[in-house]
């Protein structure tokens, strides 16, 4: 795993023509079952593939918090929003809340995530390869294929599958 993460980047790179290429067609033309090849895929994948070998995710981005998230979090450390927000979060460009730094803040030594139970709706769903519609997330996934090796592993057999 470890140096497949190091060539993560580069692959992603070498590959992102071809990817976005491949996904203006997938949004012009979505086939009726896709979002029926995109639950398999992603399963069939994540059979393959344990997050705690990797974490890559939360040692290089950060997940974006909805207003839900940081109630639920604060909650969960019997915390005010607002403390939650003041101790962790920052607003960003977009001005959306995200972590102050990263790697995440909860993420423990073995990869295990501290607030698993509570997580953001962003790391329940990342990296958001079984997303229903899933053509509408092209960049989003283009982006996610050199941060994560699972959702690499998708595109890819992704493209050998799916014509378009």
């Amino acid at each position: 795993m470890e140096e497949f993460l190091k060539q993560l980047p580069k692959l992603a790179k070498d590959k992102q023509n071809e990817n976005k290429k491949f996904f203006a067609k997938l949004k012009k033309k979505p086939p009726k079952n896709l979002d029926y090849t995109m639950q398999e895929l992603h399963e069939d994948e994540f059979e393959r593939t344990d997050c705690l070998t990797c974490a890559n995710c939360c040692k290089t981005t950060g997940p974006l918090f909805t207003n839900s998230d940081v109630e639920r979090i604060a909650k969960s450390f019997r915390q005010k929003p607002q403390q939650f927000i003041e101790q962790y979060l920052r607003i960003d460009e977009e001005n959306d809340y995200v972590l102050q730094q990263v790697p995440c803040t909860f993420l423990d030594a073995d990869n295990y995530c501290s607030i698993y139970d509570v997580r953001p709706k962003a790391c329940r769903e990342f990296p958001h390869t079984d997303r229903k519609k899933f053509q509408q997330i092209s960049n989003l996934t283009i982006k996610n294929v050199a941060i994560c090796p699972a959702a690499f592993n998708i595109v890819e057999e992704m493209k050998k599958r799916i014509k378009v």
